[in-house]
């Protein structure tokens, strides 16, 4: 699948994928950001991608941020749609401090991953009752 990619800063590098296995490839900041404790940050990725027809991006964070850094992404992941590939549409890491201290994300560090993702639009049918059996919510299938 060949992507159409755009870097903002051109001596940062391409993305790739580190493994011939890995799902997904790094994100790198292209600013140098410090992100105080308990608040807030978005930090530019460098990239603006034209995901292709019948695929998302998925933007997740990189196992070793949280662990290393004391970030997480506020909402779990971020979904890049196929419409946010214009000329002034960088992709943003949302990046949230729970540590004590101000952590500095330094340009050129990876701090996210992107998976493209296939996807499809439902059709709703709505109807008045559901086939099969009541399961009862979280944790329904035992312990």
């Amino acid at each position: 699948m060949e992507i159409k990619i755009k870097r903002i800063d051109t001596s940062l590098p391409l993305p790739i994928y580190h493994t011939s296995d890995s799902a997904g490839f790094d994100f790198y900041a292209r600013t140098t950001t410090s992100v105080a404790p308990g608040a807030l940050a978005r930090i530019p990725s460098n990239l603006i991608i034209a995901t292709p027809e019948g695929y998302m991006l998925m933007v997740v964070a990189r196992s070793s941020l949280a662990a290393k850094k004391g970030l997480m992404m506020p909402n779990g992941v971020g979904i890049v749609d196929r419409d946010y590939a214009g000329p002034d549409d960088e992709i943003l890491i949302s990046v949230y401090n729970f540590s004590k201290k101000t952590v500095e994300i330094e340009k050129g560090e990876r701090i996210a991953q992107g998976i493209f993702v296939p996807i499809a639009q439902a059709k709703w049918q709505e109807v008045n009752d559901m086939p099969g059996n009541n399961r009862g919510g979280f944790g329904s299938t035992g312990s």
